[in-house]
């Protein structure tokens, strides 16, 4: 039917994880991810960010709810054969080399040795495939792990904190791959700590903590609203005045400065109004709230980030 929503590639329901009879790690998680999107899932640690990734690739069973990864049940190998993984950090034989490593993980899936080089190639490692993986930086190490989940030309990728230890051109690289790699029709779920990161590379984000899903939807709808941000003496009276335009709920002091939360759109109306009172205006710009920011209010309103 027209217009109807994509066929999720990820969807949870109700998805549930209890460790004893104390630990309630997952709670009740509905989450959907649709074709060609960099999905953020973000939370403190502690969240359930990781134990949701392994429930999502069938190293967890679940206590209660479901799940459907690219058409099929958690750790069915049809599903498998779609999913490249990495999740927490990337371990492989520390005597082999990054090439061999490489080999050994296509044997056990089952793919030809021909796709090692174009996936050392994919992530830069190239030059360094040669050497042992004992000997690599934290970085080398998270590009083999990458290396690994892409070699199968996988339709989806589930990613756990993927950028640990890259450096700031790593990170960028990064972006680049999962936004190129969501171009061409995969899907990414990436757990990520980085939150001004997940901000460029994502097109949607769920926010967790305590196994529980706080706020969902697309990363511009998660940002706090806008607000201007003026600086004028005499403070007292820029703020009566401002007040006396937009009403005094919309206006606040915060460090020497006058925070405008409403009527943003009237910039150039309220800085005419406080320069003809003869207000010196230092300062004036409209200023939106960052993805960290509305983070970190998130957690807070639910009792603080850990």
């Amino acid at each position: 039917m027209t217009g109807d929503a994509p066929q999720a590639v990820i969807e949870t329901a109700g998805l549930t994880k209890r460790f004893g009879p104390g630990v309630l790690a997952v709670d009740r998680l509905d989450l959907r991810v649709e074709p060609g999107q960099v999905y953020g899932f973000l939370g403190p640690n502690g969240a359930g960010k990781t134990t949701t990734l392994r429930m999502l690739v069938g190293l967890l069973r679940p206590t209660a709810g479901s799940a459907m990864v690219a058409g099929h049940t958690p750790g069915a190998p049809a599903g498998l054969a779609q999913i490249g993984v990495m999740v927490e950090e990337a371990v492989f034989y520390p005597y082999l080399s990054g090439r061999d490593n490489l080999l050994v993980v296509a044997r056990y899936c089952r793919l030809k040795p021909s796709a090692v080089e174009p996936a050392l190639s994919w992530v830069g490692l190239q030059p360094a495939a040669k050497f042992k993986f004992k000997t690599y930086s934290t970085g080398m190490k998270q590009r083999l792990g990458l290396a690994a989940a892409l070699m199968k030309d996988p339709k989806v990728l589930l990613l756990d904190e993927p950028s640990n230890g890259l450096d700031p051109e790593g990170i960028v690289w990064l972006r680049q791959l999962l936004r190129g790699f969501a171009a061409k029709g995969g899907t990414a779920l990436v757990s990520s700590h980085l939150l001004g990161e997940i901000e460029q590379m994502c097109d949607r984000v769920a926010i967790v903590q305590s196994g529980r899903l706080l706020r969902e939807g697309p990363v511009a709808s998660l940002r706090a609203a806008a607000q201007l941000e003026i600086t004028a003496a005499p403070l007292d009276a820029a703020a009566r005045l401002v007040e006396g335009l937009l009403g005094a709920a919309a206006v606040r002091v915060a460090d020497g400065r006058l925070i405008v939360t409403s009527g943003t759109d009237r910039a150039a109306e309220i800085n005419r109004a406080l320069v003809g009172a003869g207000i010196e205006v230092s300062e004036l710009y409209r200023r939106q709230a960052s993805l960290e920011e509305s983070f970190l209010r998130l957690t807070a309103e639910e009792g603080g980030p850990g």
